[in-house]
């Protein structure tokens, strides 16, 4: 069986990981390098297997989760369908089965707002994991007088925990904002088509999806 440990350390796979960042990097975007996709891997993993999930399909959402962005070294334009393309290629060369081939293929084709659907578990796992990776440390514009609404939602987030409770039923993003660099109105400007597709997700885990903003619950 192919391992999360295999895919990290494939050369290929880390080229192209990085050069799609760089790619996002001219074009403006926040950051989408190795701190991105191994945290959205990571947390990916995290859900599935606080669920009770067997450890086998933790390790396909860490795959997904790991491998989810790197469309973007085509174009940002239905990189979630690209990545699914270059990933099949990727995953076929280092020989894993087909079957768990498909379902990572499957989750990254279905993590993108404008034609996501949380179509497996693992599928909802990679969702909730990339929506909801919102931090300071994603910012690479250094002149703050230049941020645009991304810039700013993401600079203004002073904590973020993506916590389950499970006694409840319930999957919460709890977030600590600076309200002086984005209003609560803005982050649901940018963010309220991923946060549907969130709550989407946790439903599909059998969870209601809660939105804590500065101690205040607003989904």
């Amino acid at each position: 069986m192919i391992t999360p440990e295999q895919v990290r350390n494939d050369p290929a796979i880390g080229a192209y990981i990085q050069k799609a960042d760089e790619s996002l990097l001219t074009l403006g975007y926040t950051e989408h390098s190795l701190a991105h996709v191994g945290k959205v891997a990571a947390e990916a993993r995290r859900i599935l297997l606080e669920l009770g999930k067997d450890q086998r399909q933790a390790d396909l959402a860490e795959i997904a989760g790991y491998l989810h962005d790197i469309g973007n070294i085509v174009n940002r334009a239905e990189h979630a369908q690209s990545g699914a393309i270059m990933a099949f290629r990727l995953l076929d060369n280092l020989g894993m089965d087909p079957a768990e081939s498909a379902e990572v293929i499957c989750a990254i084709g279905n993590h993108d707002e404008g034609t996501a659907e949380p179509v497996s578990d693992i599928a909802a796992a990679l969702i909730l994991a990339d929506k909801t990776d919102v931090r300071r440390t994603r910012v690479r514009n250094k002149q703050r007088d230049t941020f645009d609404i991304h810039d700013r939602v993401n600079w203004s987030v002073q904590q973020s925990e993506l916590e389950l409770h499970l006694d409840e039923g319930i999957i919460t993003l709890t977030l600590a904002i600076d309200t002086e660099v984005c209003s609560v109105i803005e982050y649901f400007e940018i963010f309220i088509a991923r946060m549907k597709l969130c709550r989407r997700a946790a439903e599909r885990l059998g969870l209601r999806f809660r939105i804590i903003i500065n101690g205040q619950t607003i989904l």
